[in-house]
């Protein structure tokens, strides 16, 4: 299940409290095709990858976290362990983003 997350307060909270697990952020925009394209396969990471915790950020609901992170483009992911960034991937790329979900995850073995 992905959720989205609305304050930079809220966003800072989910970071810090992650621990282990692998978090990622999907920066996303209504009206971004690419990101409408790549939405359901993002989704389906949570039960494919089991223990991965998912979000996404809507740039124009929530601005002050997109500022913050530094996005200029959608899709932007970000991925965090440990309260800290590991990886960021930009763009609709779906075999990178697995990818990375493998690496950081510990599913590389799949």
């Amino acid at each position: 299940m992905v959720h989205y997350v609305e304050s930079l307060g809220e966003y800072t909270a989910i970071i810090e409290s992650g621990g282990n697990n692998l978090i990622v952020v999907d920066f996303t925009a209504s009206w971004c095709g690419p990101c409408q394209h790549i939405a359901p396969f993002y989704e389906s990471l949570a039960t494919k990858y089991p223990g991965i915790l998912l979000y996404k950020v809507d740039v124009d609901e929530a601005g002050d976290i997109a500022s913050a992170h530094g996005i200029r483009a959608m899709p932007t992911f970000h991925f965090y362990k440990n309260g800290k960034k590991v990886d960021e991937l930009c763009g609709a790329d779906k075999d990178k983003l697995e990818s990375l979900v493998k690496k950081w995850s510990g599913h590389d073995s799949q």
